[in-house]
């Protein structure tokens, strides 16, 4: 067997190749792209034979996507996506000094994936479908955290120069396109209190808002409300940050709502798409998000417990001595975990079984989020099973042992 540590860079793969002794058999810098992966298939051939059995040639990378990990795949290569948290505590077993190179990190991932292969996590063999939905999902959801970040450095500036437009706005969604049309129209509490109320409900009207005459003289009110202001050049210099974040979040409004077609296109093209979409709290972009970061390999999760621990929704146990503590899992993939909480939140008002689980976990004096947490942690493992056994969710059989729980009072 050949074991390979791959330690990759934008432009370039530092490689270094070992036999199952551990012996270094060559260390090479090959560039990335069609070349460097051709290079990378004459060393393997000039240590391994013209064509290796599948599974005799081992690679650690600190990556799991890429053109870079689609190739060694095709290749037939056993592929590990070695998560860099735990390079980094494997490679202090050669020293704390700290020092580091590209050589001495592929060094490092070629032993790791050697003698500690059985502890690592290959990369699933995920269909192209579910690749797709997992690029589009991600995307999406990134756009939406980035609009967040965005809206959240807005709401600091108008705090500072405007907080009047915090209060006139609030009805219509701090972060949505009429509001930021608004404020691009009138950034400053001078422009904003001379707003007709024909021109806010040309605004309200173009975005199908309702009640658009109660809305629109509600906004004039609060924009002509009288408020402590700031010198004129002051307050012109604060309005034109306003503005630059108002129509950057405009632009970040379309493309969320351009993404959002393109995940439920992918998503319901996906054969899994109606067994997520059977279970109770789960909608097409919840759904896709789930099925991104699961994947859809057959043979990633022998159980359901797997899938959970996966999932960080099953607790770890902190075990020392005399100490023993049960907790939550903090180190996760942070995406599932986001779309399995909007689940089980979900699932409260269209599933009774998830009700009355949840009931049960709060009449043990837990709080809202671990009980919820917890219920998750059960819709993940009724998951499991509806995605093993190709069956959509079946409310009865989900909480047939639960059936026996007291109502909801």
């Amino acid at each position: 067997m050949l074991f390979i540590g791959d330690d990759w860079a934008e432009d370039h793969h530092d490689v270094e190749l070992q036999d199952g002794t551990g012996r270094k058999l060559a260390t090479a810098r090959v560039p990335e792209g069609v070349e460097g992966i051709a290079k990378l298939h004459a060393l393997v051939a000039r240590h391994g034979g013209e064509e290796p059995m599948p599974g005799q040639v081992v690679v650690g990378i600190e990556t799991d996507r890429g053109p870079w990990v689609q190739a060694l795949i095709a290749a037939g290569y056993r592929v590990y996506a070695v998560n860099p948290r735990q390079a980094a505590r494997f490679k202090e077993r050669y020293g704390t000094s700290g020092a580091k190179s590209d050589k001495g990190d592929a060094h490092a991932l070629a032993d790791m994936v050697r003698i500690d292969r059985d502890q690592l996590r290959p990369i699933a063999g995920d269909s192209d479908q579910a690749q797709a939905v997992r690029v589009v999902a991600r995307a999406h959801q990134t756009l939406i955290w980035e609009r967040t970040r965005t809206f959240q450095r807005l709401r600091s500036t108008l705090r500072e120069y405007f907080p009047g437009a915090l209060t006139a706005y609030a009805g219509l969604e701090l972060t949505s396109t009429d509001a930021m049309e608004l404020l691009v129209k009138a950034p400053t509490p001078e422009e904003a209190a001379r707003l007709t109320k024909p021109q806010i409900t040309a605004v309200l009207a173009r975005h199908r808002r309702r009640d658009r005459d109660q809305k629109a003289a509600a906004i004039q009110a609060a924009l002509r409300e009288p408020r402590l202001g700031l010198p004129a050049p002051v307050a012109a210099a604060y309005g034109a940050a306003a503005i630059a974040h108002a129509r950057l979040l405009i632009a970040l409004n379309e493309q969320i709502a351009v993404l959002e077609e393109q995940v439920s296109a992918h998503f319901l093209a996906h054969p899994d798409a109606e067994i997520y979409l059977s279970m109770p709290g789960i909608g097409e972009i919840t759904g896709a998000r789930a099925l991104a970061e699961f994947g859809d390999d057959p043979t990633r999760y022998t159980t359901a417990k797997a899938r959970k621990n996966y999932a960080g929704t099953s607790p770890i146990t902190r075990a020392s001595g005399r100490t023993h503590a049960v907790q939550a899992r903090f180190v996760r993939n942070n995406r599932l975990a986001d779309a399995l909480q909007r689940q089980a939140f979900c699932s409260l008002q269209r599933s009774p079984g998830a009700r009355r689980y949840y009931d049960k976990q709060r009449a043990r004096e837990l709080d809202y989020n671990p009980a919820l947490r917890q219920l998750g942690n059960r819709l993940v493992g009724i998951l499991h099973g509806c995605l093993k056994t190709r069956t959509l969710y079946d409310e009865a059989t989900a909480w047939s042992h639960h059936a026996t729980l007291p109502a909801t009072a």
